[in-house]
């Protein structure tokens, strides 16, 4: 269920994908310089979970082979990205950049039209409504009156679309997470419905043990605070705890090199965290949890850390965050099995809408049932009546054999040819 990326999704995604160089730090320590490697941007091949992240993609390496429009993007702060200010300078990029992007928007809206004709054809064409809302929801990130030329509105709305479907990925994670609870939940209870009295105490016996074992844990440092970052310091870099030094824990943890710890480098930081609550091979241990959890934490701490609420983590913004109470004297940190994902309420709205569509589901296949029952009796009755017409051809060709056949002789008893006058009339028996 999890979505990951090689890179932050939202406004990183727009700073980094559109190549912005990366600065390196100065720890202090020393002064080497960040190998080269760790200054190329993010990698070429991981997906954003867009459902247009290639037309993206393509559409980002076309600018950036333009000077102009790098020169501007390098002056250029996120919120004027955000409101447009940037995709205005696409009136004073190359003339071959600007035919490249007309073709490439001339692909994308050519494969939404064939995605939606496709869609439209497996749900049953012309015998179902459209609902037309949905289907042009899928261009927003492009102006598809105009699918000949790429404009600045058409850039405008590609960083846009981008930036709000990447910003509510969470929320979609959240939603999809608790479905995936109650759906957990409620098959354990249907599963206690096919047990007798005393298998049913059983189960629920095992549950709560169960329950209670994966409860039983180390202490959960508070995600982002000088405890949990120590532990990572010590455990996973190998240095002294005495030594904690927060921007060089910043540097280390920098893995690309960029400025930034983004959201794939902040999880990382969490494995140890995570490594006292969950193991793959216990029975009461969820992964998919684990992956949960561990987005909550790394969700908390963009929210304590991210001022400027970019998803990123500057290193301005980590050293102002380590003088605040919370990172010296954290509250305790309260993991998944201390908060159900889930209300009473929303588990009983689950469970009648899953009634409801287990009932329709029945309804549909007796419908089902009765349409196959009835072509079976028709097809029956076509077998008879083809059966019938082939015995009719049969007769019928048999008729018109013996009509053709020559007549050689006569039976005794059966009528002659009447001559004149009566004659060679068959004589009577014993005359």
């Amino acid at each position: 269920m999890r979505r990951t990326w090689g890179w932050c999704p939202c406004s990183f995604l727009l700073l980094s994908l559109f190549g912005l160089e990366a600065v390196p730090l100065n720890t202090g320590k020393d002064k080497e310089e960040i190998p080269q490697e760790n200054l190329q941007g993010p990698p070429q091949n991981v997906d954003t979970g867009l459902h247009y992240d290639r037309y993206l993609r393509e559409v980002i390496d076309f600018l950036e082979e333009d000077q102009h429009f790098r020169e501007k993007l390098h002056n250029t702060n996120m919120d004027d990205i955000k409101q447009g200010k940037l995709a205005k300078e696409l009136d004073f990029v190359s003339h071959h950049v600007r035919t490249r992007l007309d073709e490439l928007k001339r692909q994308e809206v050519n494969r939404l039209r064939m995605l939606i004709k496709a869609k439209q054809d497996q749900e049953g064409g012309g015998e179902m409504t459209v609902d037309h809302q949905l289907l042009l929801k899928q261009f927003e990130h492009l102006n598809h009156m105009n699918p000949h030329t790429f404009e600045v509105e058409d850039l405008d709305r590609l960083i846009k679309s981008a930036t709000n479907d990447l910003e509510n990925f969470d929320k979609e994670r959240h939603e999809e997470f608790k479905r995936y609870e109650m759906m957990k939940e409620h098959e354990r209870r249907e599963h206690l419905k096919m047990l007798d009295e005393e298998e049913r105490r059983k189960e629920e016996q095992h549950y709560e043990e169960m329950r209670k074992k994966h409860a039983d844990h180390p202490k959960v440092n508070h995600p982002g605070s000088q405890d949990q970052l120590k532990e990572v310091w010590e455990e996973a870099d190998g240095l002294d705890p005495e030594d904690f030094d927060p921007k060089t824990f910043f540097s280390l943890h920098d893995t690309n090199g960029d400025g930034y710890l983004d959201e794939q480098e902040l999880e990382s930081l969490f494995t140890k965290e995570l490594e006292k609550i969950y193991d793959p091979t216990n029975e009461e241990d969820d992964m998919v949890e684990m992956e949960e959890e561990r987005l909550r934490m790394r969700e908390h701490v963009m929210n304590e850390v991210d001022t400027n609420k970019d998803r990123l983590v500057s290193l301005q913004e980590f050293l102002v965050a380590t003088k605040k109470r919370e990172f010296l004297e954290p509250d305790s940190w309260e993991t998944l099995e201390q908060n159900q994902a889930y209300t009473d309420d929303e588990m009983r709205e689950f469970e009648e809408r899953l009634a409801r569509e287990e009932n329709d589901l029945n309804q549909k296949a007796a419908e089902l049932q009765m349409q196959r029952n009835e072509l079976e009796r028709q097809q029956v009755q076509l077998n008879a009546r083809k059966m019938e017409i082939q015995q009719a051809v049969e007769y019928m060709e048999k008729l018109k054999t013996q009509k053709e056949e020559p007549v050689t002789a006569f039976e005794v008893g059966e009528s002659t040819p009447a001559g004149p006058l009566g004659q060679n009339q068959p004589v009577p028996a014993g005359y």
